[in-house]
């Protein structure tokens, strides 16, 4: 008779085993994705945005002038996944398409000085998110965390 394994659920906080997933990457990051996704979203709720909205509104920021082919990039999203957000940033006036002085074509991306108001106070609920995994990691731990994300980004990116 083979023994079959059996998930205890009396007991709370009990890790499963990972099985075939363990040397996989993918489950890893989106386990941690699902975490910070959803405090992600409790957090940005009450500045009325999504995730998304944070992330293109702190990009286009960065970015000054930048297309939306690229943001899209930088987002690791698809360009048509990416429209919708700068609809919506660019209804309630946080950001504005302008037309590219190098090529009339395209739009370039901007802030409002609404939308910088906003990221400035959007910041320390959007930081606290990610304090757990800063104290949990030293200095070095954390920008070596920042690294190798980045470097995966870049492979998986480049492939």
């Amino acid at each position: 008779m083979t023994e079959t394994a059996t998930i205890d659920t009396d007991e709370a906080g009990v890790p499963l085993a990972p099985g075939l997933t363990e040397s996989f990457l993918g489950p890893r990051v989106r386990v941690l994705w699902n975490l910070l996704s959803a405090r992600m979203m409790e957090a940005l709720e009450p500045f009325g945005l999504k995730t998304g909205g944070f992330s293109t509104l702190a990009l286009i920021a960065a970015n000054p002038g930048c297309s939306q082919t690229a943001l899209a990039r930088a987002l690791g999203m698809d360009k048509s996944a990416v429209v919708p957000i700068i609809d919506e940033l660019e209804q309630r006036g946080l950001a504005l398409r302008v037309r590219s002085s190098a090529d009339r074509r395209r739009h370039a991306l901007v802030i409002t000085e609404a939308a910088q108001v906003l990221i400035d106070q959007m910041h320390e609920a959007v930081a606290a998110v990610g304090r757990p995994i800063r104290q949990a990691l030293s200095p070095e731990e954390y920008r070596l965390l920042l690294s190798l994300l980045e470097r995966s980004y870049r492979a998986l990116a480049e492939d």
